[in-house]
């Protein structure tokens, strides 16, 4: 019988060819050439501690396929580096329950995207609605916005086409270990995306390829009779018998009723008026935390010089370097009283961006809030990331309202400490050695490390009158902890830009056993902006699981 066996842990110099990583697998496991069918890289990751100065490792992980005696399939089982598996396809159970409609699919990111997918794969037929602007209208809003300051409250960084992640890096690492993150990358990957996201061990598309591998699952999903509305919001529902019969939706200022069987609600977490109508008709809302913070951006050459050593620039015989872009992911936590929610409150690194810029990411008139994106080929000056600052409910009111309110409260903080009068969304920006003094007037001006927000349009300004004074403390405090973890990440020429307010969600909407809002019999909400995910690739699984638990109920 065939096996599929995943070894881990071969540690080779990043000289090797890959493909030592193959013969090395077969002989962990002990096979001979006449047992061995295939090998082939299941992750790749780098080791760069560099232990007493040496070279950072390549770390590889190697599915094998095999035929093995039952006897040598135990023996394997018990090493410690191996791993037998036995991934189950896809559940496509179908339902008998008929549905008075097609599905309705809110909101074309990850989450959307993925359900909307599957859906009309098995033949649902779906209708998507997304308030944002399809990929070419979404480009030029977002470069109108970044050149102008000229903000369009329904096509943006947030809202559109791929969703919030689409203009992020296109960062496909995630925490869960659900079967189905290997499904997402494999279908992105034959979506476009590049062959190397489904073994690198932090795989990412880059924002420029990513916008194709979205318009082509656009296209597969219109190819299979589903529909995509843009520039179509959700404004309310009708129901009947417990149950939504239709939706109503507003597009260029008109206002109608679209039929539909369910409702898959992947909004995003920035769709905070829908929130307000869920509340309105009943659907319990929860608070949950999150986090805030600011953008910090570093040389690109420090991270890898810090990380690498002198073997950051280390090239192959063809002259291309060995080693990526360096990435990092820095964490504290801090034991304080008071908190109900948690013993000790943390500060960590999000959404790291090798070869970055950071991006504007407002949503809503009068409010400044960043996000980090990378292309493809992660070639630009800076490293950027979000350091962020935990929230728990208790710190705000306790209410979900109050999360909400906290959140716009610092973005329109921002927008007014760095206004001079044009009302174009720069952003306040302040040197880290100025933040860590306290400084609060003349600002050190920023020298090698040069601000990417909106290329350049910033405003010197005192972080710490935008920020509360709990989250303040505790960035000065991550960052004195981050020097001490990755060489140079505290140096005084740090670049901070505020404000990083859109993380996740700071709400939980409640969903029972069957995925259903407990409100509504056959409302579905899912993703992050649900509260149930936290990434392109964890949004886009709770998609999938959300479309199999509607086949799972009604007939096709």
């Amino acid at each position: 019988m065939k096996t599929s066996i995943i070894v881990n842990n071969i540690r080779l110099p990043i000289t090797a060819p890959m493909e030592e990583s193959f013969g090395a697998a077969k002989k962990k496991l002990g096979l001979s050439g006449s047992e061995s069918l295939s090998a082939s890289l299941h992750k790749r990751s780098i080791d760069a501690r560099r232990r007493k100065g040496g070279a950072p490792d390549f770390v590889y992980s190697v599915t094998v396929e095999c035929e093995i005696s039952d006897k040598k399939r135990a023996r394997i089982a018990s090493l410690a580096d191996a791993q037998i598996v036995e991934r189950p396809p896809l559940a496509l159970e179908r339902g008998s329950e008929p549905m008075d409609g097609r599905p309705l699919v809110v909101g074309f990111g990850p989450c959307g995207m993925f359900a909307a997918l599957l859906l009309a794969e098995q033949g649902y037929a779906p209708i998507v609605i997304e308030r944002g602007g399809d990929i070419p209208t979404r480009q030029a809003a977002v470069d109108e916005f970044i050149r102008t300051g000229r903000l369009d409250l329904n096509t943006n960084i947030q809202f559109g086409a791929g969703g919030a992640g689409t203009f992020s890096d296109g960062k496909l690492v995630t925490r869960i270990s659900d079967p189905c993150c290997s499904y997402v990358l494999e279908r992105m990957r034959d979506f476009g995306a590049p062959e190397e996201i489904v073994w690198l061990a932090k795989p990412h598309v880059g924002t420029d390829r990513l916008l194709g591998v979205v318009e082509n699952i656009r296209r597969r999903i219109e190819a299979l009779g589903g529909e995509i509305h843009f520039h179509t919001k959700l404004t309310d529902y009708v129901t009947s018998k417990g149950k939504i019969t239709a939706a109503v939706v507003e597009q260029n200022g008109a206002r109608w009723e679209m039929k539909c069987g369910c409702v898959i609600l992947a909004v995003g977490h920035s769709a905070r008026d829908t929130y307000d109508m869920l509340d309105a008709r009943g659907v319990t809302i929860l608070p949950k935390p999150f986090s805030v913070g600011v953008r910090a951006e570093h040389l690109q050459s420090d991270i890898d010089a810090a990380l690498y050593g002198k073997y950051a620039d280390l090239t192959d015989s063809s002259g291309r370097r060995i080693l990526p872009p360096g990435e990092y992911a820095l964490s504290m936590r801090e034991k304080q009283s008071g908190l109900v929610s948690d013993s000790a409150r943390g500060v960590y690194t999000f959404c790291m961006c090798p070869g970055g810029e950071v991006m504007a990411a407002a949503s809503e008139e009068g409010g400044v809030v960043t996000n980090g994106m990378s292309r493809y080929a992660r070639d630009g000056r800076n490293a950027n990331a979000a350091v962020a600052v935990s929230v728990f409910p208790e710190d705000v009111g306790g209410g979900w309202r109050d999360g909400v309110a906290f959140q716009r409260k610092l973005e329109r903080a921002a927008f007014a400490a760095a206004d001079t009068g044009a009302h174009d969304y720069r952003a306040p920006v302040e040197a880290l050695g100025d933040f860590l003094d306290g400084k609060t007037s003349h600002f050190t001006e920023p020298g090698r490390v040069q601000p990417t927000y909106r290329n350049g349009v910033y405003t010197l300004c005192d972080l710490s009158s935008v920020l509360p004074g709990f989250v303040g403390d505790m960035l000065k405090k991550g960052f004195r902890s981050f020097g001490g973890k990755l060489r140079g990440y505290d140096a005084r020429d740090t670049i901070l830009t505020g404000v990083e307010t859109r993380t996740s969600a700071p709400v939980r909407i409640v969903r029972g056993e069957d995925g259903t809002a407990g409100a509504v019999d056959n409302l579905y909400p899912c993703g992050e902006g649900a509260g149930y995910a936290g990434g392109i690739t964890s949004a886009a699984v709770d998609g999938i699981h959300t479309a199999q638990r509607v086949m799972a109920r009604y007939k096709s």
